[in-house]
């Protein structure tokens, strides 16, 4: 297929989270009943040997919704995230996105495809989005969020309060408005997961979620 080029919003980088294995042994020598002095000896970290990158991790919500089979979830998460590598990831994923129109097609008894989304991307470049950046994402400078619908930037990072799943399900079925599948007239809701924030609150400072409920 055809290369296709995506400009991502301003001052974005893309940080790749790369999960290691790490295998080494602890060995942790203590003091004996008969141990005059009563000292530990300290910690020892055996970190030889050969380790092997085992999976990244990104948006793994991509491969479970887009993913089709365990085979093709499995090596897309072991595949670097980039264009040259995640090339061929992008067909499948189309048909996958273009597969649940069609059952929601036929559940409707309509002729249902996918219109270009919230951020104007048709199917295919949806998909090679999807395929090719599924690493997260961080503006140094400027907002942080999944998408903010005032001023349409996207993908700029994640806050705690955006609901991911509800910004996903409306790039997939909202259509250009956003509310294509909304529940309203006379459509399904395919739009939301129905899921809010609740009751929490968010603190300003690390680990940023309230206490635990006695």
């Amino acid at each position: 297929m055809n290369s296709i080029t995506i400009t991502a919003p301003k001052a974005l980088k893309t940080i790749s989270l790369v999960a290691l294995t790490f295998m080494g042994s602890i060995m942790i020598t203590s003091c004996g009943d008969d141990d005059d002095d009563g000292m530990m000896t300290e910690p020892t970290v055996e970190l030889t040997g050969t380790y092997a990158q085992e999976d990244f991790m990104g948006r793994p919500g991509i491969t479970t919704v887009f993913g089709g089979s365990a085979t093709v979830k499995n090596d897309y998460n072991v595949t670097a995230p980039n264009p040259t590598a995640r090339a061929t990831f992008q067909p499948g994923f189309q048909a996958q996105l273009e597969g649940y129109h069609d059952v929601y097609g036929d559940a409707l008894g309509v002729a249902l495809d996918y219109e270009a989304n919230i951020l104007g991307l048709d199917a295919a470049t949806f998909t090679t989005v999807l395929a090719n950046f599924d690493a997260l994402q961080v503006a140094p400078e400027g907002q942080t969020t999944y998408f903010n619908p005032t001023t349409g930037l996207a993908l700029s990072g994640r806050a705690l309060t955006d609901d991911v799943i509800d910004v996903s399900l409306t790039l997939m079925f909202g259509g250009t408005s956003g509310s294509r599948f909304d529940g309203n007239n006379g459509t399904p809701q395919l739009t939301s997961d129905g899921v809010g924030l609740g009751d929490r609150q968010f603190m300003t400072t690390f680990p940023y979620l309230e206490d635990p409920l006695n």
